[in-house]
């Protein structure tokens, strides 16, 4: 499968996923408080990917994926405080607005993460790829309330739109990541927020909860956050910050149709209308072509990667090394040439 389209199909799983938190999460929160239910959504991905990432280490004889280094720090840290900011933010706004406002301001999250990626990570965006983010934008804020005389601006509104631009720096810092072991990530990203919340659900004292009802959430976090994540950080690889949020914007329409199916809510007017937009937009997402002349500069570093892609020609002593995936530290001679490319790895030049 194409490499391009397979990150496709990563960003929409990765929103499938998600999706399954607001409705399932609306049924935990008749037996689970809030503050710690976000704890064990995080805390459940943090545990659930640490299992995973021990079985695989145990079943995998070589390194396939690489690890996080200390040069990675500042962006882990990044990710790990901003992640506990932006609920905070959006709760604190909760209180000061209505819920159909800030549903419908949230959705600055994808706008956010856009101009982030273009203005200080410098990743290309076109045309037809901003169309896209439009139309994709346009359909979220379709679902998000069902009367725009609901808008109003205020102090709480601007506590939301600071919860998107944290989220939206946050996408960036993993995009900055998203080379590295995906699981690892997921794991320090699990513990770090999930235990930040937690925190703050000892400070507001939410801790009253069910045995059978902390799992049931810590495995809804595992499905809904651990491995939705996962797969968004390696749709990011491939497709950049901008593109796997635009993808990932599917997320909301999947929670509604979840809802409508759980719940027996009747399909809206609003519910088809964005669902066509959606599709139109992911339609100029997914045919976006973007080809040029451009220039590879010389560069040692490690990720996962194959023989197969064009850009890694290096020898290994074992020639058996090179047919299969694997990761470790080789470098890249400076080369130009024009081929069909995304902001992935080795792709970040300027235009």
């Amino acid at each position: 499968m194409d490499a391009r389209l397979k990150a496709i199909l990563m960003a929409l799983l990765a929103a499938a996923l998600y999706g399954l938190s607001a409705p399932s999460a609306k049924l935990l929160l008749g037996e689970i408080p809030p503050l710690l239910l976000a704890a064990l959504l995080y805390l459940g991905a943090g545990v659930g990917m640490l299992a995973l990432d021990l079985i695989h280490r145990l079943r995998q004889p070589y390194q396939v994926e690489a690890r996080l280094t200390r040069r990675e720090l500042p962006f882990v840290i990044g990710m790990i405080i901003l992640d506990i900011a932006a609920p905070i933010f959006l709760m604190i706004a909760l209180t000061l607005t209505t819920a159909a406002n800030a549903s419908l301001l949230n959705n600055f999250e994808i706008v956010a993460t856009t101009l982030i990626a273009l203005l200080l990570f410098k990743e290309a965006i076109g045309r037809r790829m901003w169309l896209a983010i439009g139309l994709i934008t346009l359909g979220s804020l379709l679902l998000s309330v069902a009367d725009i005389s609901s808008f109003s601006f205020s102090a709480g509104s601007l506590l939301v739109i600071l919860a998107c631009l944290c989220w939206g720096l946050e996408n960036n810092c993993t995009r900055q990541l998203s080379s590295k072991d995906p699981q690892q990530i997921v794991v320090i990203k699990g513990f770090g927020s999930g235990l930040g919340a937690l925190l703050i659900a000892i400070v507001k004292s939410q801790l009253k909860a069910q045995l059978l009802y902390i799992l049931l959430a810590m495995l809804l976090g595992f499905l809904a956050y651990g491995l939705s994540i996962y797969f968004y950080i390696l749709a990011q690889r491939t497709l950049g910050a901008a593109r796997t949020s635009a993808y990932y914007a599917a997320a909301p329409f999947i929670g509604v149709l979840i809802s409508i199916l759980i719940f027996g809510q009747k399909i809206s007017g609003s519910f088809i209308a964005a669902a066509v937009l959606m599709v139109v937009g992911a339609f100029f997402a997914a045919t976006e072509y973007h080809r040029h002349l451009h220039r590879h500069e010389p560069v040692t570093h490690e990720h996962r990667h194959s023989h197969t892609d064009g850009h890694h020609g290096h020898e290994h002593q074992q020639a058996a090394d090179q047919q299969t995936e694997h990761s470790h530290l080789h470098t890249h001679e400076a080369v130009e040439h024009t081929h069909r490319h995304t902001p992935d790895t080795h792709h970040t030049h300027r235009h």
